[in-house]
């Protein structure tokens, strides 16, 4: 079983605040991450494709652009807590293993 870290989860409380699980990663409430994860991510892949092709026709209206701009806004914030989370688990996982390293290089006392 992996050590527990606290991951940070791709929702908030109902009162906007971070939500955290400790687990091993291996868990139910991980799985249902991983998956509002991924759709996240998928779903700014295709509104950057959207942008694209809105911005290539040059004859868009400014509701069109607000809207646009309000959609890109909430994509970057949810896949900015995608990397968020993952690089506070990748920084976990780093430490611990240089931390394995140096007591396997220590000699015995």
């Amino acid at each position: 079983m992996a050590d527990p870290v606290a991951r940070l989860l791709p929702w908030s409380s109902p009162d906007g605040k971070p939500c955290f699980l400790v687990s091993d990663g291996a868990g139910y409430v991980s799985r249902v991450a991983d998956a509002v994860e991924e759709e996240q991510l998928a779903s700014a892949v295709d509104l950057i494709d959207e942008a694209r092709c809105v911005l290539a026709v040059r004859g868009w209206t400014s509701g069109e652009l607000q809207l646009l701009t309000v959609e890109l806004t909430e994509a970057l914030v949810e896949v900015h807590r995608v990397a968020e989370s993952r690089g506070m688990r990748l920084l976990f996982h780093a430490c611990r293993d240089d931390q394995s390293s140096q007591r396997e290089a220590s000699p015995a006392t």
